[in-house]
């Protein structure tokens, strides 16, 4: 893991943040209460290369079809919202705090950041936590530095040797055999083609060669895709752990290394870390209603937090997390007839752990209260064929969400960008549908199918540089705003 994501500089810190609690209650389940251990300061937006969305509330949308007709309500949304005071927000989770692996210190950093964030907007906030996995993670190095426009965490094998840092001349074996290999192998880290049928064998080989490290090179995916960064399984080991790190990198970070080798020698190190009994967090905040406490319908707007190996995460789920801060900083004034409750879910990508945890706590009283889930998820990608905003639901039904998304999208004049309702799971919507919760997921992707996702999802290269539109972020602050808030004021 990355010495900035697991030990915050003190410069990060902030000692002047306050809490406010507010009226409303958190369903009965097993909470962690709010206790301030590290609050990150925001910094603000000054210092990103990104242009500001620019129009006037009764101004034609980009990619929309006509000017829009909106609802007081809805001019209330529109005229707050800023995609621009959300990237700040942005900036420290992809770039201060970076790859945040569920249950390990850069997520729960994460999480306290997020906490202190809705604290101060007034939101009574709690810490949800929940066991997960154990997570095996490694972090390249070298001297002069590799290429700083990439996150350089990779995955580290838990069979192999780990809490280890071990340096070495590079050298490229291409596939790995034993005649790919020079006379003087001893001592370097090695590059290997992976081939998930032929790993063992692999690192037998790299073994008898005596070499330091083995780092194993995906095979390049169909575009638009790109391999991420992981942790290679080594399960003739699992009893024998090899005696070297063997570490899997990304796509991206596979072309650099050969790149950066082909231009000149260089030395690499290798760090490797085991990160054991882990508690991952939901971060949970809600404001009540003008009337109706602890009885009144509940309005959920939600997105994860957490990051993939070696991803910052800027659009995946950064864009939708600070969508919900953002949305949180306008509705916690407004007033509404139900309580608004924003969940930022943990472990989502090792199997949308965090909000599955969640909905399995709550008992059915409380499941009914919630009348809708607006979950966000990759809501700002800059990637030019993500043009059409879809409306994603597990059992492929329309429902609450979809349906207040999809009127919000003709009264801003945007519903030619709006899918029809389909039929899509592997967000934390589907926790919810699961049980028979109203939920959808709310997403920038491809024209043709929501299978197409920008290049750097689930990369080094998710950055706010490389992939965030705030001209997309703010129409779906607004989207979601507006439906959100029709949702509140008439449960």
């Amino acid at each position: 893991m990355d010495n900035s994501a697991e030990n915050p500089p003190a410069s990060l810190v902030s000692s002047n943040s306050v809490g406010h609690p507010a009226p409303g209650s958190l369903p009965a389940g097993s909470f962690l209460s709010r206790r301030r251990a590290l609050a990150i300061g925001l910094g603000g937006a000054a210092g990103l290369a990104i242009a500001s969305p620019a129009w006037a509330v009764t101004d034609q949308r980009p990619g929309a079809s006509r000017p829009p007709s909106l609802h007081p309500s809805d001019r209330v949304i529109a005229s707050r919202v800023s995609a621009w005071r959300a990237l700040g927000h942005l900036r420290v989770l992809s770039e201060r705090i970076g790859p945040r692996i569920g249950g390990t210190a850069s997520e729960r950093t994460a999480a306290n950041y997020l906490a202190d964030v809705l604290d101060d907007l007034g939101y009574r906030t709690t810490l949800q936590p929940f066991a997960v996995a154990d997570k095996f993670l490694a972090q390249l190095s070298s001297r002069p530095g590799l290429p700083d426009d990439l996150n350089w965490q990779v995955g580290a094998s838990p069979h192999a040797a780990l809490d280890t840092r071990v340096s070495g001349r590079v050298v490229d074996v291409g596939a790995g055999a034993a005649t790919d290999y020079p006379e003087d192998a001893a001592g370097k880290v090695v590059l290997v083609d992976y081939v998930a049928a032929q790993r063992e064998a692999l690192v037998a080989t790299a073994l008898a060669k005596g070499v330091a490290a083995v780092v194993f090179l995906p095979a390049d995916l169909v575009e638009p895709r790109r391999a991420s960064a992981f942790a290679p399984t080594l399960p003739g080991s699992a009893t024998s752990p090899v005696p070297i790190p063997v570490v899997g990198v990304a796509q991206a970070q596979k072309h650099r290394l050969r790149e950066r080798l082909a231009a000149r020698p260089f030395t690499l190190t290798v760090t490797t870390s085991a990160h054991r009994g882990l508690t991952s967090h939901n971060v949970l905040a809600e404001r009540g209603p003008r009337r109706g406490g602890r009885t009144s319908p509940v309005v959920m707007v939600s997105a994860h937090y957490d990051t993939v190996i070696g991803a910052p995460g800027a659009n995946d789920d950064g864009s939708g997390t600070v969508l919900c801060l953002e949305l949180a900083r306008v509705l916690r004034s407004l007033p509404t007839d139900a309580t608004i409750r924003f969940g930022l879910w943990g472990s989502e990508e090792q199997g949308l752990i965090g909000s599955r945890y969640y909905v399995a706590q709550l008992p059915q009283a409380e499941r009914d209260r919630i009348v809708a889930v607006y979950q966000n998820d990759m809501v700002a990608t800059s990637w030019d064929p993500a043009t059409r905003y879809w409306l994603l639901s597990f059992d492929g039904l329309a429902n609450r969400a979809t349906d207040e998304v999809a009127a919000a999208a003709t009264r801003l004049g945007y519903d030619p960008r709006i899918s029809p309702v389909t039929l899509r799971g592997s967000s934390d919507h589907q926790s919810f549908q699961e049980v028979g919760i109203a939920s959808a997921n709310f997403s920038w992707r491809g024209e043709e199918s929501p299978a197409l996702l920008e290049p750097p999802y689930h990369s080094p290269e998710d950055t706010i540089e490389k992939n965030v539109s705030a001209e997309r972020l703010q129409v779906s602050l607004e989207l979601i705003g507006c439906a959100a808030y029709a949702t509140a004021r008439t449960p």
